[in-house]
């Protein structure tokens, strides 16, 4: 972060008792940076980098026309959802080649929201099978850009999703949209705890 900005800092609320790490998942080019940048209520963390010569023939921009940043690393950014509870998001880099990263990325993670651009819904399988590996929870949120035509019921049955997985509208590039994502992941989050705690031992 450029200690020298103006912007203002956003101080961690005195009251904030409970931090969830969350990581923003999927394919390239579907939105993940833009959406923590959208939320965080600090500057976020970035390690986009400009895309060279050397990502010819290993990087698929086909889809993604006009792009020419790509995350290499993760982003960090922080929001606050009251005046307990804080989410730390992460949100990881989508190129094939940077996928070892995402491993450990998910330890320590509580959930997950898997971004998707339903013109290219296969990018998100892959992003599906980690979490579903490793045992994390996860939501869906389509990502509605221009050109989108599939309905959510299009999405879910392309996805094979089970029932229980939320699936949600979101415009990564507002703020509103895309803190009522998050919410809704808190929201499937506490029903799982809840149901876990019901079940007698």
């Amino acid at each position: 972060m450029d200690s020298t900005s103006s912007e203002p800092r956003t101080p961690l609320a005195s009251t904030a008792a409970e931090g969830l790490k969350i990581v923003i998942v999927g394919g390239f080019g579907v939105g993940k940076t833009t959406m923590v940048r959208a939320v965080s209520e600090i500057r976020p963390l970035s390690t986009e980098e400009t895309m060279t010569q050397a990502g010819l023939g290993v990087d698929n921009t086909s889809a993604v026309d006009g792009k020419t940043t790509t995350t290499v690393a993760f982003d960090f950014g922080r929001i606050s959802l009251d005046e307990k509870m804080v989410l730390y998001l992460f949100g990881a880099p989508g190129q094939e080649r940077f996928w070892f990263v995402w491993d450990r990325l998910f330890a320590g993670t509580l959930g997950a929201v898997v971004l998707v651009d339903t013109r290219r819904l296969e990018d998100s399988w892959y992003a599906i099978d980690r979490l579903e590996h490793h045992g994390t929870p996860f939501i869906v949120a389509r990502n509605n850009f221009p050109g989108s035509t599939h309905s959510i019921d299009d999405v879910r049955d392309a996805l094979s999703l089970p029932a229980d997985v939320p699936l949600v509208d979101c415009d990564a590039r507002d703020r509103a949209s895309a803190k009522r994502a998050l919410i809704a992941l808190v929201d499937h989050l506490y029903a799982l705890s809840t149901a876990r705690e019901a079940v007698p031992s």
